[in-house]
Formats: structure tokens, sequence, C-alpha cells
């Protein structure tokens, strides 16, 4: 599909430089080739990355070396993605990188995992209304793998989505789509990837950017203190490119990526559903509601299940699926109405 306008604006909000190539390289380069406007949000500089090549270590050896040095390859990674908006969240070097979970570094006052979730949520709605972006990607509740500053990109994404949308915004912003980053466990097994996945229904989103793998291979190579490459990913899901972190794990570079609705703005609690109950009949304009959740159209919601704001709370009963095709983010809830998933983010909109 090509020819995108203005209407199909993407924001993507990663917690350091390379997790917007690794995970959602391929995403990205398409979008920016059919011409949808795409704004990357970088939560810190990734002044913790453990740095691979031994001629670049002197980068990690104190200070903000490392950080520094990490821009300018995440502006070489965006040229190369077709990336024409990066922002730091706050500016750069606002907020730390937190390390991995259970680090002395987490403790670390301005790091970005200590951040106050109403300041850093209030940064980002000011990118919200300022971008006004119909579909806005980050993690899951879990940031995909655990890392502190993923759970809270996750965290202050969901609630700078809700503070974009009040009127005190001056010019408030619905967000119309709210996804999530996923890895189904089949992919993850078959191509004997890291285990870190999630179970296939809870999939609802697959995008097809094997056309763009060359882009999302010269964007991985520009992370070099973090991400070593061979071969070049040129055809296939997966050509001879393959990726490696700092554990030394090789893996694919793959040109399918995923994702799982977590809440979908638009019309009215109420609105009929579409073809096979799935989906609302129209989707014209976004209206106040975030998350539809699988339970009956005008169910009252629960407390939250998850550390989301309560205007994320999901549906007060969970017994069973229902028709509708995108659950949310409750454990455990089928997601997928017989294993139909959409094949583009901006799906629903504008007819599409």
């Amino acid at each position: 599909m090509s020819g995108r306008t203005d209407s199909h604006r993407l924001l993507l909000v990663h917690a350091h430089p390379d997790d917007e190539s690794i995970g959602t390289g391929a995403t990205i380069a398409r979008y920016a080739a059919e011409g949808a406007p795409v704004t990357l949000v970088t939560c810190t500089r990734g002044e913790l990355g453990e740095v691979i090549p031994p001629e670049l270590a002197y980068l990690a050896t104190g200070g903000d070396r490392l950080g520094e040095y990490r821009i300018t390859e995440l502006a070489a990674a965006c040229a190369a993605l077709g990336i024409g908006d990066q922002r730091f969240l706050g500016g750069p070097g606002r907020w730390r990188d937190s390390g991995m979970m259970g680090l002395p570094a987490n403790d670390s006052p301005d790091c970005f995992w200590q951040a106050d979730l109403a300041t850093a949520a209030a940064e980002l709605a000011k990118v919200i209304v300022d971008v006004r972006p119909q579909v806005v990607v980050t993690y899951d509740a879990n940031g995909f793998y655990g890392h502190p500053d993923h759970i809270q990109a996750h965290r202050v994404t969901a609630e700078a989505i809700v503070r974009a949308a009040r009127p005190e915004q001056g010019q408030p912003w619905q967000v119309a789509k709210f996804y999530a980053t996923a890895m189904p466990r089949s992919v993850a097994q078959a191509w004997d990837l890291p285990p870190v996945y999630v179970p296939d229904d809870q999939v609802t989103t697959e995008i097809d950017g094997t056309a763009y793998l060359a882009a999302k291979t010269a964007a991985l190579r520009a992370h070099a203190t973090q991400i070593a490459v061979k071969g070049d990913s040129e055809g296939g899901t997966s050509g001879a490119g393959r990726f490696a972190l700092a554990d030394g794990r090789w893996q694919a570079v793959l040109g399918k990526e995923f994702y799982t609705l977590l809440a979908w703005g638009g019309d009215p609690p109420g609105t009929p559903r579409g073809a096979d109950g799935a989906w609302p009949a129209s989707r014209q304009a976004p209206s106040g509601e975030l998350a539809w959740g699988g339970d009956p159209p005008g169910t009252p919601r629960g407390p939250a299940r998850l550390p989301i704001p309560p205007s994320l709370a999901w549906p007060a009963s969970r017994q069973a699926p229902s028709r509708e095709l995108a659950w949310g983010s409750d454990p455990g809830s089928s997601r997928v109405v017989h294993g139909t998933r959409e094949h583009d983010l901006f799906a629903g909109l504008d007819g599409r």
C-alpha cells in the first residue's frame, strides 16, 4: 500500500538508541517510504549500553561520552530508515539510561526509571499534541523483556496519550490506535530467537517490511557500539543478515514485525461493530474512548490490572472471549478472532 497522506502519522516511543532499529526498523522504513510522516521519541541516550568493538571501548570509561556518541549513531540509523523527525524526551540527556533491572543504576535520581511519571508524560504529551499522530507504538507493560526503561516508556506513553486528549492542552489530540511491540512464540521458536515472546493469539498485527530489510540492516549497522551485523538481509523474510548484541547471540534480521493493539480510540461506546462484529463499522474521527476490551459495547470499566492510568482500565469482566478482535493487554485473554491479524497499523482508519 502506498500513497499515504498526512492523515497517517506514526509516532514511536523507544527507550534507547538502537531499539527503534531492532524491533521496529522494517516497519518504520516501510511507512516512511510510503509517505507517512514518522516521528521517533527516544527516552534516553543509552549511556549504559555495553560497547562491543574493542576500538570503541574507551567510550564506556565514564562521563557522557557514550551517550553523546550514540546520538550520532541514532542520527545515522534514522537517515537509513527515513525518519525525518527524531526527538529526545525532554531534550538530550534529560533522563539517563537506567541499566538492566536490579543494577545500582536503577536508583540514580536522574535515570529514566526514577523519572516522575507526570513530568515525563507531560513532555511526551507536548510531542503528541505537536505531531498529532493517529498511531502510537511503544512497548507492553513488561517493557517487552523487562528492562526498566522499556517499562517506564510504556507507562509514560499510556499516560501521555490520556493527557494529550485533555482540553487544557489548548489543541488536544486523541490518538486513534495505541500499539505495543510483540514477538509471537511461533516466530521466536522458528527463528531460534531469544525466549522473549508472547502467545501467538496475543498478537493482533503483522507488518510485512521485507522489502525494506536493507534499510533495517543499515540502521542496525549504524549502532556499531551496540550491534554487530553480518550479511546484507536483502530479500526474503530474512536474508543472509544476522545481528548480535553484547551477549554474542546471533539472530536473524527479520522483515516481518509484530504488535499488539492495546487501545483504540474512536467511536463512542455502543457504536455498532462492522463485519463479523470485529471492528467498528465506521472510523471517521477519534472520540474519547481509548480502550474497548472484548466485552460488549457499554460494559462498565473495572479497575486497571496493570500499572497504567485509570482511563486505560479494561472491562470489569473477562470470563470469555468476545467477538472483538483486540482486547488490550489483560494477561491470558485471547486476542485474535479466527486467527485474523491486521496488516496495517492504520487499518480501520480512513476506510482502510
